[in-house]
């Protein structure tokens, strides 16, 4: 296998403006509920990246035709699912699994969902234990994939989520679309709200009460076909905010990006930091906020950070850990004990290659503590197959001193293909190299 690296020179200010690959959580969506509606689905600016693609090829496996564009555009002709000839395979895709347990659970036929080892050791038992309590036949193996279904009967249910989770709220949704009676959710706090917000765009008799937390869905409505272009990633923009923010002379202006409160925690925390974002909201796609952002170098303050604003920002504590590294004090975060079972141990991994960097982290069991600013030195550091850490530590080498060099390439392209060369469009000094 090919072995693959970043190498990244520190120094240059971003400047001008550019977007972002599509929003890889409405991807994942466009693609199953495409399938799910009776009639044809447009989608521009699809997320062509490796756990979408694992989704949209379990869609395929299910007998749903879908023609497609180029990389980023493509037709879903929705309609009723088949039984696949084989297991399922969603490899690294953690709501790729997840919501398809959900849809398969309403099928009249079994299948098997699995994945790469790194899939197998991701817990599951936050959806199978709710879904049996819907009547499903689904089962674990050993808490984690791959997930056995058999076809049977589902039935609504009232549950309450112990913890605030997008991925298990799908599930429960998208199985109870199959079920007699309604379901009804209470969440104990904000998650994502893109699978409520798309289903309703697509006819689903959905209603939020956002007053109380509560979600109740009416099955019986056919779902009906949209057409509609995928904003761009808050997540992925992520890391082009916080670089910008970071390196003097900066300055940057992002297009079509989402900015669907349940994921603007990031900016909400920087903003309380110092920093200088600005944001305009342009319109509504699939029931999603887009609008432009713009960043400009800022000096940053540290921030304690805890509670509902964590699960806003879930997918961002990689980058943000670069941020609090160069603000002003301390920066303490904690109930984001999540982090822990993503693709890595997020909090572990990124604080042991910041150390290789020079910085100076307390991790704690469900957050960590960092006294700033800190300056970080260049130095040969790993991805761990993980997107966003090989992505952080990108940013980490563009305001460090010295040449960083962070292995594991090409696991960036599960979320945000093209990223060296965004930001080399930008300014930055950022290459892409294989080992020989």
């Amino acid at each position: 296998m090919m072995r693959d690296y970043f190498a990244v020179q520190p120094g240059k200010a971003l400047t001008g403006e550019t977007r972002v690959p599509g929003d890889k959580s409405i991807s994942h969506r466009a693609v199953m509920f495409g399938a799910l509606a009776q009639g044809s689905t447009t989608v521009r600016d699809w997320l062509p990246a490796g756990d979408t693609e694992a989704s949209l090829a379990a869609i395929r496996a299910l007998g749903v035709e879908i023609d497609r564009t180029g990389l980023t555009e493509m037709t879903i002709h929705g309609g009723a699912l088949h039984a696949p000839n084989a297991p399922l395979n969603l490899v690294n895709a953690g709501t790729g699994i997840r919501l398809l347990a959900g849809i398969m659970c309403g099928q009249p036929f079994a299948s098997v969902l699995d994945g790469s080892e790194q899939l197998r050791r991701r817990p599951m038992t936050r959806i199978v234990n709710p879904l049996a309590m819907m009547g499903a036949d689904i089962t674990a193996t050993d808490g984690k994939a791959p997930l056995h279904i058999q076809p049977v009967a589902l039935r609504g249910i009232h549950y309450h989520l112990p913890v605030a989770s997008a991925q298990v709220k799908s599930a429960l949704l998208l199985a109870g679309l199959f079920a007699s009676g309604e379901t009804v959710l209470t969440e104990p706090g904000p998650a994502r709200d893109h699978t409520e917000r798309m289903l309703d765009a697509m006819g689903v008799d959905i209603a939020v009460d956002h007053a109380n937390s509560v979600i109740t869905l009416k099955p019986g409505r056919t779902l009906q076909p949209m057409d509609f272009t995928v904003p761009g990633d808050l997540s992925s923009a992520a890391f082009l905010i916080v670089a910008a923010l970071l390196i003097p002379g900066s300055d940057i202006t992002l297009t079509n990006i989402s900015i669907n409160s349940t994921r603007t925690g990031i900016l909400d925390v920087l903003r309380e930091m110092g920093a200088d974002i600005s944001v305009q909201k342009t319109g509504l796609q699939a029931g999603d906020p887009v609008g432009t952002i713009r960043v400009r170098h800022s000096v940053l303050k540290g921030s304690d950070i805890g509670g509902e604003v964590v699960v806003r920002m879930i997918d961002e504590f990689p980058i943000f850990m670069v941020a609090a590294l160069a603000a002003e004090g301390k920066t303490s975060v904690r109930d984001a004990g999540e982090l822990r079972v993503k693709e890595t141990d997020r909090l572990s991994v990124m604080t042991a290659e910041l150390t290789r960097m020079g910085a100076h982290i307390a991790e704690s069991e469900d957050g960590f503590v960092i006294d700033g600013p800190q300056t970080l030195k260049g130095a040969r550091v790993h991805g761990h197959d993980d997107h966003r850490i090989s992505m952080s530590l990108v940013v980490a080498g563009l305001v460090a001193a010295g040449t960083t060099t962070v292995d594991d390439a090409r696991c960036a392209g599960d979320s945000f293909p093209g990223y060296a060369e965004t930001l080399t469009r930008l300014g930055a000094d950022v290459s892409v190299g294989v080992y020989s």
